[in-house]
């Protein structure tokens, strides 16, 4: 490993020769792959460094232990011995974790669609629960988050609502909540304070490249129609809401969040492109054999992953197994410690596969 690593610096140092050359921005194709690469090795190499730097040290003390003759002082290189030989293995360690596959879509954008699942409206209306625990979230933690589509029902759930979540490392933090939310409590709807249970999926779709996802425009089916949804702000008596139909597929996409047609033709087809290449990245997932996929889960939005019971204010993710006893703040959007978990959990499954 330590081998590699040191390979891998020498290419990191020619790297930012490369960049440090004005002759790089008249690539910008070049530029920006090199950008991404540079800024992909930097946490590796600076955690190499450190770890260079402390074996030296190790070394330098065990030549001083040698070397003296007084006691006291065989002592404290004994103490500074022992400290750096600990500090080594935990650098080690950490650069186990780093050096793991990185998923290429760690990087990327998202889009979200959550959806009311069994419980009628009562499904809906949590549903608009996790669109809300999710925004707060994402906007807490510096993401911006932009309404694509929404199907809002009379008493203010969502039968269906579809957002984009934009900022660096999206993917990586909204990845593991893709499959089916529970929720145990006592609806609205009901008069006799009996406790149903509901669901609504999720899925979080990595935002597709157009490098990645070319269609034709010949396979896709353009429509202009009327905004439809509760009422309200929604009533749009202008045909601005946009439903494309791609014939190879048969998805059908609408969006009518923008007043403007064109705003919501271009929505639209973001939207399109991220479906087809999440299409794309299940084929290819249903390949990986099953003994190597983590223990987090697959990502399977028909997967029963978390529970909500309202009565006794707990969370549980049956994935890990986990249960928090915080349900109030976990659904005002801190909801930070349960993916870092999730995250801790599927780097614990890649490490043991590595071995």
């Amino acid at each position: 490993m330590l081998d590699r690593l040191k390979e891998a610096e020498k290419r990191y140092i020619a790297m930012e020769e490369e960049l440090a050359s004005p002759d790089i921005f008249s690539d910008q194709q070049r530029y920006t792959s090199l950008m991404k690469d540079y800024k992909a090795l930097t946490p590796i190499i600076e955690k190499y460094r450190e770890y260079v730097k402390v074996s030296d040290d190790h070394e330098g003390a065990k030549m001083m232990l040698d070397e003296s003759p007084d006691a006291e002082l065989r002592e404290m290189i004994s103490e500074e011995i022992k400290s750096t030989r600990e500090k080594m293995d935990t650098l080690l360690d950490e650069l186990k974790i780093l050096l793991l596959p990185r998923d290429p879509n760690d990087d990327k954008n998202v889009m979200v669609e959550i959806r009311g699942g069994a419980g009628g409206e009562e499904a809906a209306l949590f549903a608009g629960v996790l669109y809300r625990m999710y925004n707060m979230y994402a906007t807490a933690e510096g993401f911006k988050v932009s309404l694509m589509n929404a199907n809002e029902t009379e008493l203010g759930g969502f039968k269906e609502v579809t957002f984009m979540i934009e900022g660096d490392g999206a993917y990586s933090r909204f990845k593991f909540e893709s499959g089916v939310h529970r929720v145990q409590r006592v609806p609205e709807t009901e008069a006799q304070g009996r406790i149903q249970t509901s669901t609504a999926t999720v899925a979080v779709l990595p935002e597709a490249e157009d490098v990645e996802i070319e269609i034709n425009p010949a396979d896709i089916v353009i429509e202009s129609c009327k905004s439809s949804g509760a009422g309200g702000q929604h009533i749009n008596k202008t045909e601005s809401a946009v439903r494309l139909t791609h014939k190879p597929t048969g998805i059908v996409i609408e969006c009518q969040e923008e007043r403007s047609q064109f705003k919501n033709k271009d929505k639209a087809l973001k939207m399109l492109k991220t479906k087809l290449y999440d299409m794309k990245l299940t084929e290819q997932n249903e390949k990986i054999a099953s003994d190597r996929k983590s223990q987090v889960g697959t990502g399977d939005r028909s997967e029963r992953i978390r529970t909500y019971n309202y009565p006794q204010g707990r969370i549980t993710d049956h994935r890990i197994g986990l249960t928090l006893y915080s349900l109030e703040s976990f659904l005002n959007g801190n909801i930070g410690d349960m993916i870092d978990a999730l995250i801790t959990a599927d780097t614990a499954e890649k490490l043991k596969n590595a071995q």
